[in-house]
């Protein structure tokens, strides 16, 4: 069954596949009109809107599925293999249009109705603009990397379009058939980029890299609401699987607790958390009871069992609640 966040998602998803349909629809007919190679391009471009609209579709549906005994972890990583697909399309319709742009350069021709196809392409682009951010606002909401790339490909097939439109009118009032051609490639050197920086992203999640301003998040959140049972947390893990967050560590206790006391402190965790960074959050957290030493950085006032005075409160950092620190020493 799937969980109100990821019917969210596929639903956002279905309307950037339809959008990327129907924008690619209007971008032939301005093509049809004008017989611009810059808006050949473009409508060229968008058809990888279109496929990787529903790729994206796809991938949110498999990552939504239920975990079983061949995917412990859910599906969720699946987002990972299809933001590194649409990266690797953007790269290639960006050459692509590089390609078209130099042939135009080379053998230009006359474009007409070039105002109604330059109202069409501009709707284009605004449709783009606005769907895109929407996606990845929901992306990061529902830490769904699907979402997000998608969402920055409409951004970035939205710059094209606007550089096309600035040849366009440029053309329109100067009647330099190259000028179009030469936006065209400025651009795509900018979606490129964009490109890039999604494909990273993908390869950084499938080799569970750690997010260090996730991390950082985190932690700050632990440090302004720590309790004064926690005396101590360390080996901090967290991995993305989709918009699935996993995050397992070691919580430091004092070794007097029973264990549903204990168990009262990982859900008071756990209850920190989720209230913070959503409900998509598994918590593995392993009890640690303290020993004589923990008393240096312990605390608790009104403990009994107190055998060294206190010295000094550790103040968790990325750097020291992600080590393999079982028991710190002042």
């Amino acid at each position: 069954m799937k969980s109100g966040t990821s019917r969210q998602n596929i639903e956002m998803q279905k309307i950037i596949a339809i959008t990327g349909v129907s924008l690619f629809i209007i971008k032939l007919v301005a093509w049809y009109l004008t017989d611009s190679v810059a808006i050949l391009t473009d409508a060229l471009e968008s058809t990888i809107n279109v496929i990787s609209g529903f790729i994206g579709l796809y991938s949110l549906h498999l990552s939504a599925l239920p975990k079983d005994a061949n995917h412990p972890y859910g599906h969720g990583k699946v987002e990972f293999i299809s933001a590194a697909i649409e990266g690797t399309l953007i790269c290639a319709a960006s050459l692509f249009i590089i390609y078209e742009a130099i042939i135009n350069l080379r053998e230009p021709h006359e474009i007409g109705q070039l105002d109604t196809g330059i109202l069409l392409v501009a709707s284009t682009a605004l449709i783009n603009w606005l769907v895109g951010s929407y996606a990845v606002n929901k992306g990061k909401k529902n830490n769904s990397l699907a979402l997000i790339a998608s969402g920055k490909h409409l951004q970035a097939d939205t710059y094209t379009t606007v550089g096309i439109i600035v040849g366009l009118i440029l053309l329109y009032f100067t009647k330099i058939p190259w000028l179009d051609s030469v936006v065209a490639m400025l651009f795509s050197l900018f979606i490129i980029m964009t490109g890039y920086k999604i494909l990273r992203t993908s390869v950084a999640g499938m080799m569970d890299e750690a997010d260090e301003n996730l991390l950082a998040q985190v932690v700050e959140k632990l440090n302004s609401e720590r309790r004064e049972n926690w005396i101590d947390l360390h080996n901090l893990r967290i991995i993305k699987y989709g918009g699935v967050l996993h995050l397992d560590c070691h919580l430091t206790v004092p070794w007097y607790l029973n264990v549903h006391q204990a168990h009262k402190e990982v859900e008071s965790l756990e209850k920190l958390v989720k209230t913070h960074f959503g409900e998509s959050v598994e918590l593995f957290v392993h009890t640690d009871g303290c020993l004589d030493f923990s008393c240096n950085i312990c605390t608790k006032t009104d403990c009994k069992m107190r055998k060294h005075p206190f010295i000094n409160k550790i103040e968790w950092t990325v750097a020291n609640i992600s080590a393999n620190q079982k028991h710190r020493i002042i």
